[in-house]
């Protein structure tokens, strides 16, 4: 009890404002500072709904609609409020990070509306969630600390690190401002730098991920397989939060106009970090290594094709790019951080081991797939979608605009117009009974997603039912085995 009253000092009985408070890390702060005996907490969120907004909406948190870019939605959420966790940021992954014009208007000017409002408010506690890239220009850091200095502005690898340092230099710089109405109070700041979050549910890393070796997109691996960087698990970076805002609520605080790293302290490769889990989902590591050089290349020519689909990236039809250069020098260059200070400061340590960590993220996603009509690669896509309506079309159409020199082609390979008619009949009948066989059995074993599964093996044939029927093999060990515990259990009992 009295641990527990230790780690609660300061938030019980607090209004806590948290921006960014519907993503993955944000509705975990939430959540937790409600746990923590909070009087209220606010979640300061441009989106209206996400996959944590129910549960939070349920537990008690104040969801406020609103922009940090909006001065008068950030004075609105911060409105009698004792402290603020900063956490809304942009254009940290995928291709969000070619809007520079976006990304600098959240992450900067973001960041000093919630600074200038906690000063006119009265506001004197702010914890900001920053990122390491700050100090990191994509050359290598190992066991890095506290003392490295910024990068210079031109030589970050990415818009988003640039922001992400401006915008932690502003609040710690504020550190000490007399607020408004406090007679005589001061603004207590400090940054977590954070690396890679991961967990359950993560949707900016490891869904991107795992959709392009779904797709057959994960096409190589970049960088040497010497190279290491830091991931934290989302509970650590939580508990690293609650840590900074519990330190600078109580009266002597340590971490005012301090940067602490942290992460889960176990630099790992890249690549031999997503092994067990693309393993477990059935997917596979690329086989082939790209130099940093040569990946940097390839991400500069996939930059400037998104930079050219600015005005509609936010359409979901457009997809994520295959890399970008700042992914690079992040997934191939060593860079990662000693924790030593956080330790020894705010006494963080990880409260979930990585193995521990990966297995929860695994389990999530395991089950997710199971939720869904999983796809064949991007290939059989191909092949489908145009093989199917281009046999059919020369087969029956009449001579139309290309079809006779698609049909000249079929008939080299078929030598008559009746074998290529009787092909075709083949093939549209196979794809309809699979997609008829696949409703049936869908039906069984996995009814929410039938018509789904109907639909795409009408497409698909082959590569959509093979799926389909590895699932219900997975179905039937699944009651096996619990058949078979129910039936060991029954004897123990008996």
């Amino acid at each position: 009890m009295e641990m527990y009253e230790e780690e609660n000092r300061g938030i019980e009985g607090k209004v806590v404002a948290v921006t960014g408070g519907l993503g993955l890390v944000g509705s975990n702060v939430c959540l937790e500072l409600l746990h923590r005996g909070a009087l209220q907490v606010r979640s300061l969120d441009c989106r209206t709904t996400s996959p944590w907004s129910d549960r939070l909406k349920e537990s008690g948190v104040q969801c406020i609609n609103g922009d940090v870019v909006s001065r008068e939605d950030v004075e609105e959420a911060l409105e009698g409020v004792d402290c603020v966790i900063h956490l809304a940021s942009y254009g940290g992954s995928g291709k969000v990070m070619v809007r520079t014009h976006r990304i600098e208007e959240v992450n900067v000017e973001g960041t000093r509306n919630v600074l200038e409002t906690c000063v006119k408010k009265g506001i004197t506690r702010l914890v900001y969630l920053s990122t390491n890239g700050v100090v990191f220009g994509g050359k290598e850091i190992e066991s890095g600390d506290e003392t490295l200095p910024y990068v210079a502005s031109d030589q970050y690898v990415s818009s988003y690190d640039r922001t992400k340092s401006i915008a932690e230099q502003l609040v710690l710089e504020n550190n000490g401002q007399p607020v408004e109405n406090g007679r005589g109070s001061l603004l207590s700041t400090c940054a977590i730098r954070c690396p890679i979050v991961y967990g359950p549910a993560e949707e900016k890393y490891l869904d991107r991920i795992i959709s392009d070796a779904r797709l057959g997109l994960f096409l190589f691996k970049i960088g040497d397989a010497s190279s290491k960087t830091d991931w934290i698990y989302v509970d650590n970076i939580v508990f690293a939060l609650m840590l900074a805002t519990t330190d600078l609520l109580n009266e002597h605080s340590k971490a005012a106009g301090k940067a602490y790293f942290v992460s889960d302290d176990n630099p790992i490769n890249f690549f031999e970090f997503l092994q067990p889990l693309l393993k477990n989902l059935d997917y596979d590591l690329p086989k082939l290594s790209l130099s940093i050089s040569l990946a940097v290349l390839l991400g500069k020519i996939c930059e400037a094709i998104y930079k050219m689909l600015t005005p509609v990236l936010n359409q979901r039809w457009i997809p994520q790019p295959l890399i970008l250069p700042p992914e690079v020098y992040k997934v191939g260059v060593t860079h990662y951080y000693s924790i030593r200070k956080a330790k020894e400061e705010l006494g963080y340590e990880p409260t979930t081991q990585p193995e521990e960590a990966m297995s929860e993220t695994i389990s999530y996603f395991k089950d997710k797939k199971r939720r869904e009509v999983d796809g064949p690669s991007i290939y059989a896509w191909i092949f489908c979608v145009i093989g199917l309506p281009s046999i059919i079309s020369v087969a029956w159409l009449p001579d139309i605009g290309p079809i006779p020199f698609f049909r000249a082609i079929a008939l080299f390979i078929f030598r008559s117009m009746l074998v290529l008619r009787i092909a075709s009949g083949i093939v549209v009948t196979t794809h309809v009974s699979e997609a008829v066989y696949a409703l049936w059995l869908a039906k069984r074993v996995d009814p929410k997603n039938a018509k789904a599964w109907f639909w795409r093996t009408l497409l698909l044939a082959t590569f959509s039912l093979r799926l389909l029927l590895k699932r219900a093999k997975e179905v039937k060990q699944s009651s096996t085995l619990g058949e078979g515990l129910l039936s060991n259990l029954g004897s123990s009992i008996a």
